[in-house]
């Protein structure tokens, strides 16, 4: 960035050694046009100078290399249409040495698996948490989530969640007999016989 007072500039110094300056110092061509239409009293439209500007545009590339225009990089997370990195789990899957050589498909099938399994166990415990009329999922909701999922439950039938608790359930032989109560108010009484003598 280059900072001039083109005002007091402008009146001391020709105009050819301030526009060089200008040059030299890495000014792009139509921000110098730009100042000198300013100073000289020239009016241009905004949508010509933005046309010309992306023309006369010579950004550098890295190592302070003149290059072409340089793109935004794009992730393999955003080609693949996936929200967990698959940059971040092909380093894990190479520092981790798992295999002699990684492929490039195996970051991105693993990034996918592991975010369907993500955003199933998320919105099983959604419901769960619904169910119970909160609104943030604790770990309670995760582990009803993942008890009350047959597949999801043999995934992780040996895992033990922090602070989730058990699912409820009562042995019915600890429960109390409703048979007998339901006979004696279903049965009228009988009327006694006499006693013999």
């Amino acid at each position: 960035m280059v900072f001039i007072d083109l005002g007091k500039a402008y009146n001391k110094i020709s105009r050819e050694i301030l526009w060089r300056c200008l040059e030299v110092r890495g000014v792009i061509v139509a921000y110098t046009g730009l100042i000198q239409d300013m100073y000289e009293g020239a009016k241009t439209r905004v949508r010509t100078l933005f046309t010309e500007m992306d023309a006369t545009k010579t950004p550098k590339g890295a190592g302070g290399r003149k290059g072409g225009s340089k793109k935004k990089a794009v992730t393999r997370s955003v080609k693949a249409g996936l929200q967990f990195p698959v940059g971040r789990i092909a380093r894990y899957l190479k520092k981790g040495r798992y295999a002699q050589c990684v492929g490039s498909g195996a970051p991105i099938y693993l990034a996918a698996v592991l975010e369907y399994l993500a955003a199933e166990v998320l919105e099983l415990a959604g419901n769960a948490a619904r169910d119970n009329k909160k609104t943030r999922i604790i770990p309670r909701h995760l582990l009803l989530a993942v008890r009350n999922d047959e597949e999801l439950g043999k995934l992780l039938a040996g895992v033990t969640i922090a602070s989730g608790g058990v699912l409820p359930n009562i042995n019915p032989i600890l429960l109390p007999k409703k048979s007998t109560s339901e006979e004696k108010a279903s049965t009228p009484k009988a009327k006694k016989s006499p006693k013999k003598a």
